[in-house]
């Protein structure tokens, strides 16, 4: 598993804006009851993290990362925000030190796309849920993209983002895939909604807050890495990335698709689907 977009202050910034700018759209449904245990897998800087334990403020929230640089960025989070009911320490999906069925709740935003095996992370993490209880997942979708004024150079730099997580073992287009990995890990009742972005002139905030900071920003950061694999020449690197600034335009449009899923666990009396 690898980490396509990197670590540095850039990548923490953007991480930031793009929690804050999608906070209502991603969690409005999202809500965890008194005395509640939530495991929130692969918290990276703790940008979700604020956002869910401030919505439910009585809930305990366990937040695992394999980072200790993003740990380290999530504390500083956390404390910033005066949040008490949030414990983040170090863990790997596939490692999970927690007992079985420890958890009343699982919480996993952006983390599917960046593993070779999503369906054996999320069997992972069903096995620490307590029966019937949630697990939900949020992924974007870079097929999902709508954009005026079309272009092929901005197709271009958006593909070469895809094809870089694909060689890292992960995939930019997990969304539209939620369902049936959800159902194939034993999860049970999944339910998938979509949660649109639409950003033009009328919405400067999201202009502002995803075509601009969330996605061309994201888009941008791999520059180096795309002209060091040959996926793209410089030119037509920065055509691309021009062209995305382009539909911020009074004239343009940028659109884009997250999928969330929420799904349940086995009861006592039903074996999870696959389960050994």
């Amino acid at each position: 598993m690898s980490y396509v977009h990197g670590y540095d202050d850039g990548e923490a910034r953007r991480l930031a804006d793009q929690a804050a700018t999608l906070a209502e759209l991603l969690h409005h449904d999202t809500a965890y009851g008194a005395g509640e245990h939530v495991l929130e897998a692969g918290c990276g800087i703790g940008a979700q993290t604020v956002e869910l334990a401030r919505r439910s403020p009585a809930a305990t929230f366990t937040c695992i990362d394999r980072s200790d640089a993003s740990l380290q960025r999530a504390r500083a989070a956390v404390h910033d925000a005066g949040l008490r009911n949030v414990v983040l320490q170090a863990a790997d999906i596939f490692e999970l030190p927690f007992p079985p069925a420890q958890f009343d709740h699982v919480f996993v935003c952006f983390v599917l796309e960046h593993l070779g095996d999503p369906v054996r992370a999320l069997r992972a993490l069903a096995g620490v849920l307590r029966p019937n209880g949630t697990l939900t997942v949020i992924e974007g979708d870079h097929g999902s993209v709508l954009m005026h004024p079309e272009s092929v150079d901005a197709r271009a730099v958006i593909d070469s983002q895809v094809a870089l997580q694909r060689r890292a073992g992960g995939n930019a287009m997990i969304g539209r895939e939620l369902y049936h990995l959800l159902t194939e890990a034993g999860l049970g009742d999944v339910r998938v909604s979509r949660r649109d972005v639409y950003a033009d002139a009328s919405r400067p905030a999201w202009v502002e807050g995803f075509t601009r900071r969330t996605f061309t920003a994201m888009i941008e950061g791999v520059r180096g890495d795309a002209l060091a694999a040959g996926l793209l020449d410089a030119g037509q690197f920065d055509r691309g990335i021009a062209a995305l600034e382009r539909t911020t335009a009074p004239d343009g449009m940028f659109g884009y698709t997250f999928f969330k899923a929420v799904s349940t666990s086995a009861p006592c009396d039903r074996p999870a689907v696959g389960a050994v």
